[in-house]
């Protein structure tokens, strides 16, 4: 197996949707984890959708990669085992074609170029077809099949002349006749199977036979060689008789003149599982080729390949909630949770590693985990597990925050070399700017989607640490509540607009009725479209439960 394919079936360690710090630090720091106490299946930290400013800088700043993206985790076409059957030289003859089908089991050969690129396919049916029409006397000359093809196929030996570069440009003669009627039937330049009789050899090189092909270990005198060279007439000399001679010769065509070059069908490593069924269910072939990211040809699949599917193997942190989840976690296998939010409804096949932890910051497990299992915690990963704890904790500003939180995230800053309160006022900071953004970009920074019952609605929050920032942000995203509730076909959205330093938050709402039922949640009057929320900093601990309690109370 190849590194692309070690890579893309290592384990994926993934946070939520619109993915906040904690969810990319957590993917981080558990995966390095994890690679460090069992390097026998390695873990790649991975990301369900676009970064804000706030974990942008924290990665910028501790130098660690951004993690790959991963919107749907559903089966593609390099999670199935693809056939490495290899590329054809269309060059090669039918025979040649066949004899490989026959020894690998397939029905389907791809040609290929020097570069690998796909340049057709070709079939068992139309191996067959060109065997049939092997008949043409001018199949061979049409096709412009090379003389090496020929002695290849006649397993034969050149006694007079060069073959290298040269094409057949004549029919295919079967010199069984008399000398009189071999010559009324040759053209120059024609291809002639005879035995070891001399007058049918000198007939053929009288009427300028491009090449002799003497059969059944005939010879030819030393005086007609020379005349053969001089006339400029190739001679071929093979063991196999004239009548398997002339079965078998036509076979020596390329299998580029019979290969389909329009309308193939490929798959990519990105191809969907399920839109690739979709199109072998539509044809009747059985191998399909595959084509790698730089388009370049790897192998092929069949129906069969599809039984052996090799699901995505996840382990999700800071989520458990499959509408929080990445596309296509249902076609995926979880193999762990790691999280600290309320337990959510994700399914999964068997039992799995779930820890949950009520604490304000999925970072603080993992830091615990770290401990427990007596790990080295390196500058950079204890830089990512105290980012992750200040942005949760709203630098134990929350409700959320507990005395474990503050104590990991003392001692991490000391791993990470870091003053506390300057670098979380440097990370807050960045995280607020939201000049040069856009207001889907600023709304998806740290959104999730909730259900209740019948209920689905979505709760956002952005954390400032200036009036300005939080000003700014909430006159970008507020007007684009509407159209967001409507793209995602929510009941309600709420929005969280948080001032850190003073611990309070301006809540927006969108959806009929939104407004009076968060008004309720907190009895508190809205105010030209603005509910203010002293005290209240946390979505998970302050502002999830009342708003369910809300909904609940309605549905009664």
């Amino acid at each position: 197996m190849n590194n692309q394919s070690i890579n893309s079936r290592a384990i994926k360690v993934i946070g939520h949707r619109n993915p906040d710090t904690d969810s990319i630090c957590a993917a981080v720091t558990y995966s390095n984890l994890k690679n460090i106490l069992d390097p026998g299946r390695p873990c790649k930290p991975c990301r369900a959708g676009l970064l804000n400013r706030e974990t942008e800088f924290v990665l910028d700043y501790f130098k660690v990669p951004m993690p790959q993206l991963y919107t749907d985790v559903s089966p593609h076409i390099r999670d199935v085992d693809i056939r490495p059957a290899p590329g054809m030289d269309g060059e090669i003859s039918l025979r040649r074609a066949w004899m490989t089908m026959r020894d690998q089991q397939l029905d389907t050969l791809c040609i290929v170029d020097e570069e690998k690129n796909l340049k057709g396919v070709i079939t068992v049916k139309d191996v067959t077809t060109a065997n049939m029409d092997g008949m043409d006397p001018h199949s061979l000359e049409i096709a412009r099949t090379s003389y090496e093809n020929l002695i290849d196929i006649l397993d034969g030996t050149v006694l007079v002349g060069d073959v290298t570069g040269k094409v057949v440009e004549g029919r295919i003669i079967i010199g069984s006749g008399s000398a009189e009627q071999i010559e009324k039937s040759i053209s120059p330049g024609d291809i002639v199977i005879v035995s070891n009789r001399s007058e049918s050899q000198l007939a053929a090189l009288e009427m300028d036979a491009g090449c002799i092909v003497v059969c059944a270990g005939g010879k030819m005198s030393r005086t007609i060689c020379m005349l053969a060279e001089e006339k400029g007439c190739i001679v071929i000399a093979t063991e196999i008789s004239t009548y398997v001679a002339g079965q078998m010769i036509s076979q020596a065509a390329p299998i580029r003149h019979y290969m389909s070059t329009e309308n193939l069908l490929t798959f990519t490593l990105h191809t969907p599982v399920e839109a690739a069924a979709k199109v072998m269910a539509s044809v009747r072939y059985r191998y399909f080729p595959v084509l790698d990211d730089d388009g370049k040809y790897i192998g092929v699949v069949s129906r069969r390949n599809m039984m052996n599917l090799h699901k995505k193997q996840l382990i999700l942190v800071d989520h458990n909630e499959k509408n929080q989840a990445v596309e296509g976690i249902d076609e995926a296998e979880v193999l762990e949770i790691i999280d600290h939010h309320r337990i959510g409804a994700i399914e999964t096949d068997g039992p799995v590693y779930f820890r949950n932890v009520p604490v304000g910051c999925t970072c603080t497990i993992i830091y615990q985990m770290y401990r427990e299992n007596d790990v080295e915690i390196e500058p950079a990963m204890a830089g990512l597990m105290l980012s992750a704890i200040l942005s949760d904790t709203l630098m134990f500003r929350s409700p959320t925050c507990t005395s474990a939180d503050e104590r990991a995230a003392r001692k991490l800053a000391e791993l990470a070399g870091v003053d506390l309160e300057e670098y979380a006022d440097q990370m807050f900071e960045h995280g607020g700017d939201v000049s040069g953004k856009t207001a889907a970009e600023v709304f998806n920074g740290d959104y999730k989607i909730f259900t209740s019952g019948h209920v689905r609605f979505g709760v956002g929050q952005g954390i400032y640490m200036t009036e300005k920032n939080r000003k700014a942000a909430r006159a970008l995203v507020g007007p684009y509540l509407a159209e967001a509730l409507e793209k995602q076909q929510l009941d309600y959205i709420f929005y969280m607009f948080t001032d850190a330093r003073n611990s309070s938050t301006e809540l927006l709402t969108a959806g009929a009725g939104a407004e009076e039922l968060a008004g309720k949640a907190f009895g508190i009057q809205p105010a030209d479209g603005v509910i203010v929320l002293p005290g209240v900093v946390s979505r998970k601990k302050q502002m999830i439960p009342r708003l369910i309690n809300a909904i609940k109370l309605e549905q009664e």
